[in-house]
C-alpha cells in the first residue's frame, strides 16, 4: 500500500473484538411492521419513574444500563443486556436503532425491543425484524456480523428499550462495562454470577465506583445512579480515556482454564507470546527478499530503513480475523506470500525480516488512543493495535531516530509502527506517543511508557519574503518545511485530496489569515516520500493588506499562521486539554515597505513560558525592511484542568500579539 492509498482509507486493526459490542448507531432501515405487545415490567416501571431536570440540549436520557454476566464451570459466559431510553429531543431518535454484534465465538440467542409511546399502544420488534450487516469495509474477511433493529416511535417524549442475550466462548476471562455514555445515565447495574470456587478482581477506571454488593451464592452487583454525560469538548482526551468503566477479571478453580486468566502484565505478555510462537519463521523466499533489499545498503541503519519501508508500503493493509485470528498473527510466510495483512501481521513479517540481518525485535501491544490503557489492571482487552520494539545494535547511530527508549535489560529500543506509511522509521504516530505499550517477550510481558518525541523532532519552519505596495497590497513568496508529526499530518490531508483540489487546501489555510487574496502558484516537494521533509512553496497577492489612515500605513507583521485559540473562551471545561504531540514551529517573515515611508511604531517583544508551552516574537526594522520572528513550542501533550487558566492566558497573549500592527508613516518631503 502506498501513502496515497493509506490516506484514502486510514484504518487501524483491532486485536480485540470486545470493543464491538452493544453499539447504538444512526441508520435508516426498512424492517417488518411492529407488532403491538405488552412491554416487560422492568421497562414499564422505568417509564413511570420521574426524572430529574436535564439541560435543554440533552437529546435523551438512558434510563437503564444493565449488564448481567453469568460464567459457567467451563468458562463460557452468558451476557444479558438491558437498555432503556427516554427520548427528549428530535436528535435523540438515533437511539431507536439497536446494533448488536455476533460471531462464531459470540452467539446472539435473544433480541427484542419495545416502544412505549405516550398515550398509545405499546410496540414490540424481534430479532426476525432485524437486518444483518457487516461492520467493516476494509477487512477482507471477519466473522463479526451485526443485527440492526429499528425501534418504532423513537420520538421525543417516548420511552424505548431493548434486551438481548449473547453466549460467549472467551479467549480471555475478563469483562468490561462502560458505565458512562454521551448522554446522562439514570441507573446503571452490573451483576456477576460465578461458579463455586471461582474468584474475581474488579477495578474502577475514571470513577470512584462502589464496591460490589454480595447477592449470595457467588453473585455480586455493582450499582450506580445519575451518571452525568461524557460531554464532548474540543481537544479533550479520547472519551474512552475519561469515561467511567468497570473492569473485571475472573479466576477459575480449574487448572485447565487458568491460562485464560491474567493477574499481571507478565501473564498477558506470556499469553500473547504463546499465541505468536513460531509465526516469525523466515522462509527461503523471505530470506531472498531481505538479501535483495539490503544488498546495496552499506550499514545496519540503512538496512533497517529498507526493511521498514517494505513492510509499510509493500504489504497492503487487509485483515482476515476469524475467532482467535482477531488476536493471533498470521505466519510471516503467509503474509509475505499474500502481500497483505493487518497490524500484527505486518509486525510479524518485519520482525522475521529483521532477524535475517541479526536484529531482534519484540511485539508491542498498544491502543491507538492515548489514555485508554489502565496500567493498574492487566488486560489484553485494553489494546487494539500492534507495533514493534526494535533492539538497536551498537553500530546504529541515533541521529534522526527519535522514538527510542532505554530498557534496563534490552538496551536501546526503537519503537516503530509498520502499519502507518506516513510515519517513517525513527518516529511514532502522535497518538502512540506518551502512551502505554505491552512489550512481549517469550517469558512474559512488561508494560512500558512509550516515548514522547521531543518538540524539535516535529518541526514547521515557515519563511516568507513580501513586498508592501503603497496602496496597501502585499505580495510575496512563502516556503514551508515540515518534518515529523506536522509533515505526517499535512501529507495525510493532501494525499486524501485529488491533485486539482490541493490548491484548495492551501487557499483554505490562507483564508484564515488574509482577506481578499489570490494564490498565484504553489509547488509541493516530497509528497510521496514520507522519510523526507515535506516542502511547499507558494506565492500570493493580498489586496489592501495594510490599512491606510491618513499618511499612515498599519501593517500586521504576522502575515500567516495562527497559534492562538478560542478553545478556553467557551464554557467551563470538565476535561484536560490534550495536544496531538509536541512541536516546534517557527515563522520568519520579511516585509519590504514602500520608499517614502519610515517606521513610526513597532509592536513590543513578547515572551510567554508556562512550561507546557512557550511563545516568543520580535519585530525589528533594518532600512525599509520589517523582520518578524516568532517561536511557538509545545513541550507537553496534556494540560491538566488545574492549569487551564494558564493555558487560557497563554492563548490570549498570543492572540493579542498576532493582532499587533507596525505603524509606517509617510515621510515629509
Amino acid at each position: 500500500m502506498n501513502n496515497k492509498q493509506f490516506s484514502k482509507q486510514l484504518r487501524w486493526c483491532s486485536t480485540s473484538k470486545s470493543l464491538a459490542g452493544g453499539l447504538v448507531a444512526v441508520a435508516l432501515l426498512l424492517g417488518a411492521a411492529p407488532a403491538t405487545a405488552r412491554a416487560p415490567d422492568w421497562l414499564r416501571a422505568l417509564a413511570r419513574t420521574p426524572l430529574p431536570d436535564y439541560p435543554n440540549d440533552t437529546d435523551a436520557v438512558m434510563l437503564l444500563n444493565e449488564q448481567i454476566v453469568t460464567v459457567d464451570e467451563n468458562g463460557q459466559i452468558k451476557k444479558r443486556y438491558r437498555r432503556a431510553y427516554k427520548i427528549l429531543r428530535p436528535e435523540g431518535r438515533s437511539y431507536g436503532l439497536v446494533k448488536v454484534y455476533f460471531d462464531n465465538e459470540t452467539k446472539l440467542t435473544y433480541l427484542k425491543a419495545w416502544s412505549l409511546p405516550a398515550g398509545q399502544k405499546e410496540y414490540e420488534v424481534k430479532e426476525k425484524d432485524a437486518v444483518e450487516t457487516s461492520p467493516f469495509s476494509y477487512v477482507l474477511y471477519q466473522d463479526t456480523r451485526y443485527k440492526e433493529l429499528r425501534i418504532p416511535a423513537a420520538e421525543p417524549g417516548n420511552v424505548i428499550g431493548y434486551e438481548y442475550e449473547q453466549k460467549v466462548r472467551p479467549f480471555i476471562l475478563q469483562d468490561d462495562w462502560w458505565v458512562a455514555k454521551t448522554i446522562p445515565v439514570r441507573r446503571a447495574l452490573y451483576t456477576l454470577e460465578l461458579p463455586g470456587g471461582w474468584e474475581f478482581k474488579s477495578y474502577w477506571l475514571h470513577h470512584d465506583g462502589p464496591e460490589p454488593r454480595s447477592l449470595g451464592k457467588n453473585r455480586y452487583a455493582w450499582e450506580l445512579e445519575d451518571i452525568p454525560a461524557v460531554e464532548t469538548e474540543r481537544a479533550m482526551p479520547h472519551w474512552r480515556a475519561v469515561a467511567a468503566r468497570l473492569l473485571v477479571s475472573f479466576y477459575p478453580s480449574r487448572e485447565s482454564l487458568r491460562g485464560k486468566s491474567h493477574a499481571s502484565w507478565h501473564d498477558v505478555g506470556r499469553w500473547y507470546a504463546r499465541l505468536a510462537a513460531g509465526r516469525r519463521q523466515a522462509t527461503p523466499e523471505i530470506k531472498q527478499q531481505v538479501a535483495d533489499l539490503t544488498a546495496a545498503t552499506p550499514n545496519t541503519l540503512d538496512k533497517l530503513r529498507a526493511l521498514a519501508t517494505f513492510a509499510q508500503r509493500s504489504i497492503r493493509y487487509v485483515a482476515i480475523e476469524i475467532g482467535i485470528g482477531g488476536y493471533q498473527p498470521h505466519s510471516a510466510q503467509d503474509v509475505f506470500a499474500n502481500r497483505y495483512g493487518d497490524c500484527k501481521d505486518k509486525a510479524t513479517l518485519l520482525s522475521s525480516m529483521l532477524r535475517e540481518i541479526g536484529v531482534d525485535s519484540y511485539y508491542v501491544l498498544v491502543h491507538t488512543s492515548r489514555g485508554v490503557v489502565a496500567p493498574n489492571f492487566p488486560s489484553a482487552l485494553s489494546f487494539n493495535h500492534v507495533i514493534l520494539a526494535i533492539q538497536l545494535p551498537d553500530d546504529v547511530p541515533t541521529t534522526n531516530l527519535y522514538s527510542i527508549a532505554e530498557h534496563n535489560e534490552l538496551g536501546r529500543l526503537l519503537f516503530f509502527d509498520p502499519t502507518n506509511p506516513l510515519t517513517p522509521l525513527g518516529y511514532l504516530p502522535a497518538t502512540e506517543q506518551a502512551n502505554y505499550g505491552l512489550l512481549v517477550a517469550e517469558d512474559g510481558g512488561e508494560l512500558l511508557e512509550l516515548p514522547l518525541l521531543l518538540p524539535g523532532s516535529n518541526r514547521l519552519l515557515r519563511t516568507g519574503r513580501f513586498v508592501l505596495r503603497q496602496n496597501g497590497d502585499l505580495a510575496g513568496e512563502v516556503k514551508e518545511i515540515r518534518w515529523g508529526a506536522p509533515a505526517a499530518s499535512r501529507r495525510g490531508i493532501l494525499l486524501q485530496a485529488r491533485a486539482p483540489e490541493r490548491h484548495k487546501v492551501l487557499e483554505d489555510f490562507l483564508a484564515n489569515s488574509l482577506g481578499d487574496f489570490s494564490l498565484l502558484k504553489s509547488l509541493l516537494e516530497n509528497l510521496e516520500e514520507s522519510d523526507q521533509n515535506l516542502v511547499s512553496q507558494y506565492s500570493f497577492v493580498a489586496r489592501s493588506y495594510a490599512k491606510q489612515v491618513g499618511d499612515l500605513l498599519l501593517v500586521r507583521p504576522r502575515v500567516l499562521g495562527q497559534k492562538s485559540s478560542t478553545l478556553l473562551e467557551e464554557e467551563e471545561r470538565k476535561f484536560p486539554v490534550e495536544f496531538a504531540t509536541t512541536s516546534l514551529q517557527t515563522d520568519l517573515f520579511e516585509i519590504t515597505f514602500p520608499t517614502g515611508y519610515h517606521v513610526d511604531d513597532l509592536p513590543l517583544p513578547v515572551q510567554v513560558d508556562y512550561g507546557f508551552a512557550e511563545y516568543r516574537s520580535t519585530v525589528e526594522v533594518e532600512g525599509n525592511v520589517l523582520r518578524y520572528r516568532r517561536y511557538f513550542r509545545i513541550n507537553e501533550v496534556l494540560v491538566p484542568r488545574e492549569r487551564l487558566d494558564e493555558l487560557k492566558e497563554f492563548y490570549r497573549r498570543i492572540a493579542a500579539d498576532e493582532l499587533n500592527s507596525a505603524v509606517l508613516r509617510r515621510s515629509v518631503q
